[in-house]
């Protein structure tokens, strides 16, 4: 019993371990912040581009994961859940298809913020995006969007988790 204990032991220390090497540390070309990756299926494929905040990760394909972070400059005082009220009025709701998902909801990680979730059609194919808000000061959001199939997009809600968590300032 003793060594079927130890073996089980085992086994989840070199899970753990094969999980953490899979996930992978990506800083953007400023140098401003950092995400972490926790599948070898994310990989970017932004240019860079100094003129404007932006970073592009897709998950195997764009249809099933597609990752756009975005640096807000706001009004002093701006939370959040303005800036996603803002971006539903003005961006989101002109989108082919597009259907509200529940309210936003509060989300923390290192950085604070809000999610929200909607739905969309895409070439005739039932869509999902998911925006993370998160916080980085009191004039700066920055927005982590997520958009995919909507069945497999909701498979991976973990890793949008996970990365939007794992969001760190330089």
């Amino acid at each position: 019993m003793k060594h079927l204990t130890a073996l089980l032991v085992l086994i989840v220390l070199a899970a753990s371990a094969v999980a953490v090497l899979a996930q992978e540390t990506h800083i953007n070309d400023q140098g401003e912040y950092s995400i972490e990756l926790p599948s070898s299926q994310w990989r970017s494929i932004s240019e860079p581009d100094t003129a404007r905040e932006r970073a592009e990760f897709v998950y195997g394909d764009r249809m099933d994961g597609f990752l756009q972070i975005r640096k807000e400059i706001v009004d002093a005082g701006t939370t959040p859940s303005d800036v996603a009220r803002r971006d539903q009025d003005q961006k989101l709701r002109y989108i082919p298809g597009f259907v509200q998902g529940k309210q936003e909801e509060p989300f923390s990680g290192r950085l604070i913020g809000v999610t929200a979730s909607y739905e969309f059609t895409k070439a005739g194919k039932p869509m999902m995006g998911r925006i993370y808000y998160l916080q980085a000061d009191n004039r700066t959001i920055y927005a982590l969007r997520f958009t995919g199939l909507r069945d497999k997009l909701a498979r991976i809600r973990n890793q949008t988790d996970s990365i939007a968590r794992s969001f760190k300032l330089k």
